[in-house]
């Protein structure tokens, strides 16, 4: 069985990538003039977003370097210690809705410091993968199309990401134990 799926995932990509695109031959769709419209399309997506990604980027480093990640960190502790958080990963668990790139950073820094076996490079794992990157998303993605109005997009992001935080840590700390 492991086998099969394996064969299977092998021969997924390259499968699509053959089939779409005689499935839009057959479909009489101009295959390489759309390709180039979408290309075109995503290029100036691309160049659309740069403004609020520069910005974005500036204000993350701008958090980290001044220190103020550290006094927000020191301030959530009391309040996260209950839940089986270490100390070691709030500025992952901050830094996760402001950017990706930021968390990975945070992450690799535990896992080689603590060990991928360990309770803290576990829960950095798995808070890399129940959480977003809300405001990252907020800023970049809604910025470049233009909605200005997101304060229950806001609310529901950081919503998702507390409830992804807290359910990492509980299921992880009931799994590999504490």
């Amino acid at each position: 069985m492991v086998a099969a799926i394996s064969t299977l995932s092998d021969w997924a990509i390259p499968a699509l990538i053959f089939f779409i695109p005689v499935y839009a031959f057959l479909r009489r769709v101009g295959v390489y003039e759309s390709f180039v419209a979408g290309a075109q399309e995503g290029f100036t997506t691309a160049v659309k977003i740069i403004p609020f990604l520069v910005g974005m980027l500036v204000a993350i480093g701008v958090f980290r370097a001044s220190g103020a990640m550290q006094v927000f960190a020191a301030w959530l502790n009391p309040l996260i210690q209950p839940l089986g958080l270490p100390a070691e990963l709030l500025p992952l668990a901050i830094m996760r809705p402001l950017s990706g790139g930021g968390a990975l950073g945070i992450t690799a820094a535990l896992i080689n410091t603590y060990g991928p076996d360990s309770l803290v490079g576990r829960l950095a794992s798995v808070m890399q993968g129940s959480t977003d990157t809300t405001f990252y998303v907020l800023t970049v993605y809604f910025g470049s199309v233009g909605i200005r109005k997101y304060r229950y997009a806001l609310l529901l992001g950081l919503t998702a990401d507390i409830v992804g935080l807290v359910a990492s840590v509980l299921f992880t700390n009931w799994y590999f134990g504490r």
